[in-house]
């Protein structure tokens, strides 16, 4: 798949094949950022042939990459070992999180982290990490130059757009995006314990939290498989959007749901404070009570909300579309000028 402008720099972007589930679709942010570039770069998109499982299919993922190298190599995220074979000078990775380095150990832990990590970092010219937490991760797992690693947040969606609607003061709709564990939903469900409310849950259906939800007497929605526009159309439901994970990478909702013009509630951990800039309550993942003073507050404290909303707004100017292109066109860019000075 080629941009129908033909552009002296030729970037070539290699991506997972997606997994049936599980996946946030990195490949729309990639997408995007083609689109934005149309006529600057004369971009291939790479597709690997198989899922990121087991050694062989692995290893021939690596040689589709090889074969199929460009002037610039962009491996997108998620199949950070596809640098093995490629040109150093050339290869940019991007790194989306270290979630699973974080929760391994002993021999699993070295494994993941040789191939997904060290071995990628010296097989590339950049890293570029999708937050400043993530950066921070990234060294910390691993020793290399800091300046090799380019910070470039996600851009926002265009797709989402203000929605005026009444805060439900009475029983506001509360909106869960996702369900892994680091969502930390059991804590949530915890903290809406009496809270006159309804949970809408977007995820993978979980026997766990459903017991849970009924053990509490909580009013609730639980719903899978949404297309794209249903999802906005969620957010444009709800009052207030809960973001309470343990872990996220970035915590695109937080985003998606400032740019509708809705209250967020999220963690103080990671990358989501860097996220959500003024215009969310932070609370401590771990403490149920903490979650559910800032629940409070935002339901029962109608200037603080409104004010919020309004940061929210302005927050969201930074993770422009446009401003995300071009950071990736300048670091294209470097890229080339590297070869030419070498």
């Amino acid at each position: 798949m080629e941009n129908k402008k033909k552009a002296s720099l030729e970037v070539v972007f290699f991506h997972r094949k997606p997994r049936t589930v599980g996946n946030y679709s990195v490949e729309f942010i990639f997408e995007d950022v083609r689109k934005r570039l149309n006529g600057k770069i004369n971009s291939r998109v790479v597709v690997s042939a198989y899922e990121s499982a087991g050694l062989f299919k692995r290893l021939y993922n690596c040689y589709q990459a090889w074969r199929n190298q460009g002037q610039v190599n962009h491996i997108t995220g998620d199949v950070n070992y596809l640098g093995l074979l490629l040109k150093r000078n050339a290869t940019i990775q991007t790194i989306l999180d270290c979630v699973h380095l974080n929760s391994s150990r002993g021999i699993k832990y070295s494994v993941l982290k040789l191939f997904w990590l060290s071995i990628p970092e010296r097989r590339a010219k950049f890293i570029t990490a999708i937050s400043e937490s993530t950066k921070q991760e990234i060294l910390r797992h691993h020793k290399c130059d800091p300046n090799k690693i380019v910070v470039i947040p996600v851009a926002i969606s265009s797709k989402f757009k203000k929605a005026e609607k009444p805060f439900n003061k009475e029983c506001p709709r509360i909106l869960q995006v996702g369900t892994a564990p680091n969502k930390n939903i059991p804590k949530l469900i915890e903290a809406l314990q009496g809270l006159p409310c309804v949970l809408n849950i977007v995820g993978k259906q979980n026997d766990a939290y459903e017991a849970l939800l009924k053990k509490y007497n909580i009013q609730y929605i639980y719903e899978w498989g949404l297309t794209d526009e249903q999802i906005m159309e969620r957010y444009e439901q709800a009052d207030i959007l809960s973001l309470v994970s343990t872990y996220e990478g970035f915590g695109m909702p937080i985003l998606e749901a400032q740019a509708v013009g809705r209250a967020v509630i999220t963690s103080t951990l990671y990358s989501m404070p860097e996220v959500a800039g003024e215009a969310a309550v932070m609370v401590d993942p771990f403490v149920a009570s903490e979650i559910r003073k800032g629940l409070e507050k935002v339901i029962n404290d109608d200037s603080f909300r409104t004010d919020m909303i309004a940061r929210g707004f302005e927050n969201i100017k930074r993770f422009d579309p446009e401003v995300i292109a071009e950071k990736y066109l300048n670091l294209y860019q470097n890229v080339i000028l590297s070869h030419s000075i070498s």
